[in-house]
This record gives C-alpha cells, sequence and structure tokens, in this order.
C-alpha cells in the first residue's frame, strides 16, 4: 500500500479545513504599501470604535452602561 495519495489527500482536506485563512504574501503590494492600508484601517477602526463609545456614553437610556457587547 502507498502512502503517497494518502499524504496528498490530506493536503487538500488540510487546505479545504483553512479555507482562505492565513497570510497572502502574494497580494501585489510593497512593503510601504501594505503599511499605509494596514494603517489606514487601523484608524478607521479606532475612530469607529471611539464613535461606538461616544454614543454609548451620551446615549443615557435605560441604564446602557456596561451593556455594550464587544
Amino acid at each position: 500500500m502507498t502512502r503517497g495519495s494518502q499524504r496528498e489527500r490530506d493536503r487538500e482536506r488540510a487546505a479545504a479545513r483553512a479555507g482562505g485563512k492565513g497570510k497572502n504574501a502574494d497580494d501585489g503590494l510593497t512593503p510601504e504599501q501594505r503599511r499605509e492600508r494596514d494603517g489606514k484601517a487601523l484608524q478607521e477602526k479606532a475612530a469607529k470604535k471611539a464613535a461606538q463609545a461616544a454614543a454609548a456614553s451620551s446615549g443615557g437610556g435605560a441604564g446602557g452602561k456596561g451593556t455594550a457587547k464587544k
């Protein structure tokens, strides 16, 4: 019994389980472009989080303090 086909099948199953996860190093960007893109995404995320925090603190409502899920 040869193990070659079993190994190949296992590799295929592992790749299917991983799906689209993991880093895609071949995205066509230079390291500088990647830093800019990632920095912009982090700034947008921080701004969104700050806006949600401001809305939660000024929203008042029915004792809304501490009820927001993260």
